[in-house]
């Protein structure tokens, strides 16, 4: 199934990202990546992609990424996967914005990682509402299909004095 949407990711062109844009490109998709000077000095710049930017740091790559995307999907990686992952859930939980964020669970990956979320939501360091907010299947037609039902939780008031 085609669903015609872009790929925004950090402009590397090894990994399995990497990958992953070679094959949206290689089926007519449109891929934006966003890379650090530092990387590209690196050379491991994907310099065939539809669009790179190139831009001063990391945190400049995580924001202009943030702003260019609509919904993120975190699939199976390492410190930064999950770094980047959890700073645009914090995001969306203060209401920065209001766009999915999902766990494509390739063979059980994050089951460990829910299972912690879920312990924090216990232990009521996270707020049960705040559970929807991460969005996950092992499928991606079945994530994009839970990304386009997305309704933000509302909640009117993100901590209260006595909850500390």
């Amino acid at each position: 199934m085609q669903r015609h949407i872009g790929l925004v990711y950090g402009g590397a062109r090894v990994g399995l990202m990497g990958r992953l844009a070679d094959a949206v490109l290689s089926a007519g998709g449109h891929v934006t990546g966003v890379i650090p000077e530092a990387l590209v000095a690196k050379e491991v710049a994907h310099t065939t992609l539809s669009d790179l930017r190139v831009v001063a740091s990391m945190h400049a790559r995580k924001s202009l990424m943030a702003d260019l995307s609509q919904g993120f999907i975190a699939l199976p990686g390492g410190w930064g996967t999950l770094e980047e992952f959890f700073e645009v859930l914090t995001w969306g939980q203060l209401g920065l914005h209001q766009k999915p964020c999902g766990l494509l669970n390739v063979q059980g990956y994050f089951d460990r990682l829910l299972s912690f979320i879920d312990h924090g939501i216990e232990e009521r360091f996270v707020r049960h509402e705040n559970r929807s907010m991460v969005l996950v299947s092992r499928d991606v037609n079945e994530l994009l299909n839970l990304f386009d039902g997305y309704v933000p939780p509302h909640i009117d008031k993100w901590i209260d004095a006595q909850e500390t």
